[in-house]
């Protein structure tokens, strides 16, 4: 019996498509959560898939499943394979919205959970690009319907101890070691190995000379994937393993697992209404 199915429901969450609607009416709670996956069609160089979001994304999401508390209320809705990559947009592949689309896009799927009386919403990003989007679609979603919003980025949550160079997960920014590590647990035969390399990026040159105007950081520059690179990847692809991938998946999954928890457990009276005008 498949973990998503409503047989299974109490097993690691449930999915949102798999459900009927009088199902889906009668389950929603005060206290459920919905888990919105967010992920892109884009290119990752040479060496991986232009799924290679999606692919993170997903593969989190069930590695989480397995962890999060089995009396937990969670419905999975279904991943948002497109969203906002402009930066990557010069390289053949990328699918691409709009950053006033991809907002609008994810504010009408939380207007449609909203409707559905759920008030807890987890916006679960794998992507960087998407991130502005969140930042703003998560704000307008709470000014509109009330909902506690939660903004989980992957790629922010604090990575397990010496699991990479320090300098490789500042510049590895994209198609590095971190992505190509999971990719070979989660989907090993979309890895092309005989592809992997080392690309440096300007940010590494950047920091390498003195300056502290990079890419990223307390002062960073707006940039498109072939600023840092000619390939459009940056970071040392060279050094991931499979065993390191499962490693970074079970930690990051296990960071998700807490932040749904957390959602779950969260007092909604603390989001207070509006003040009289």
């Amino acid at each position: 019996m498949n973990a998503s199915s409503p047989e299974n429901a109490a097993i690691g969450g449930i999915d949102w498509a798999s459900l009927s609607s009088p199902e889906l009416a009668r389950r929603v709670g005060p206290e459920s959560v919905a888990l919105l996956p967010l992920g892109a069609i884009e290119q990752h160089g040479a060496h991986l898939p232009l799924s290679t979001d999606v692919d993170i994304a997903d593969g989190l999401v069930a590695a989480m499943r397995e962890r999060v508390a089995a009396s937990r209320d969670l419905l999975i809705l279904p991943t948002v394979a497109v969203g906002s990559s402009l930066e990557h947009g010069d390289f053949a592949g990328t699918l691409s919205l709009t950053p006033e689309t991809a907002i609008a896009h994810l504010v009408d799927i939380g207007a449609s959970v909203a409707r559905a009386g759920v008030r807890r919403l987890v916006l679960f990003n794998s992507h960087g690009g998407n991130k502005a989007v969140v930042d703003l679609a998560a704000l307008k979603l709470r000014e509109r319907h009330g909902l506690l919003v939660v903004k989980a980025n992957y790629f922010r949550f604090t990575p397990p101890d010496d699991a990479l160079p320090a300098e490789e997960l500042r510049h590895g920014l994209h198609g590095g070691a971190l992505e190509t590590a999971m990719m070979m647990h989660l989907a090993p035969h979309k890895v092309r190995q005989a592809e992997l390399g080392e690309a440096v990026s300007l940010g590494a040159h950047q920091e390498r000379a003195g300056r502290t105007l990079l890419p990223e950081g307390d002062a960073g520059f707006a940039w498109m994937a072939q600023d840092l690179h000619p390939s459009g990847v940056v970071g040392n692809a060279t050094l991931a393993t499979p065993a390191m991938g499962e490693r970074l998946v079970a930690h990051f999954a296990a960071r998700l697992a807490s932040v749904i928890e957390e959602a779950y457990c969260f007092d909604l009276a603390q989001l207070r209404e509006r003040s009289p005008q």
